[in-house]
């Protein structure tokens, strides 16, 4: 598998963005909810996560296909050397997307063989989203994110980087929901962030 993003793109700011750490912080929360012991992160990024979660005590592995972000793993998703049932809880947010579709069953599946319990996951999702925020004397902030699918879903071409995003043509997030339960996994809270509306999260639990 080739290295799609530059390594250096994961300690720039422009890719760190405020959006993007409100992610971090609900990877982060999602995970210690959990109570794990040990975690394996799929894709290294900028190593915010780990960084917070090891803090937490919780023991963090991370895999990755490029050596330049010292994961502790080189490897693909699709193939991770690694025993049976190794990690209470996975994490693998902003990656499957990197992977032609067709990959999507496979790699999801391998990380199923690799953990007890839980799954974060986290997908982009190029629907429509409007956000709402009220502050008012004695209720306080009421703010909500609304998400609608698009009348007629966007052609996707591969741009280097994505090769497919939920919303696009032919990846509705029904499919996606579909191929989640038929590689073993209950969907057991999902949601999307926010301030990035197009984060997916999907909270899953191995059957």
């Amino acid at each position: 598998m080739n290295v799609q993003v530059k390594h250096t793109t994961y300690y720039d700011l422009n890719y760190n963005d405020k959006a993007r750490f409100n992610s971090f912080w609900h990877q982060i929360d999602a995970a210690l909810r959990l109570k794990p012991g040990k975690i394996m992160e799929i894709g290294t990024g900028s190593g915010v996560v780990k960084f917070v979660l090891q803090k937490s005590g919780t023991e963090v592995t991370t895999i990755d296909i490029d050596p330049n972000l010292g994961p502790d793993i080189v490897a693909s998703v699709l193939s991770i050397p690694l025993p049976d049932n190794s990690f209470d809880v996975a994490l693998c947010c902003q990656v499957l997307e990197h992977l032609p579709y067709e990959n999507f069953l496979p790699a999801l599946k391998e990380i199923r063989r690799l953990v007890k319990g839980h799954l974060i996951l986290s997908l982009p999702d190029l629907h429509r989203a409007y956000r709402f925020n009220l502050q008012a004397p004695l209720i306080g902030e009421i703010k909500f994110l609304w998400t609608l699918p698009r009348w007629k879903p966007l052609e996707w071409k591969f741009d280097g980087e994505h090769y497919w995003n939920i919303s696009n043509k032919n990846y509705p997030v029904s499919r996606i929901r579909n191929d989640i339960r038929n590689a073993g996994f209950s969907i057991e809270n999902e949601f999307c962030v926010y301030e990035i509306s197009w984060h997916r999260f999907f909270i899953l639990k191995k059957e």
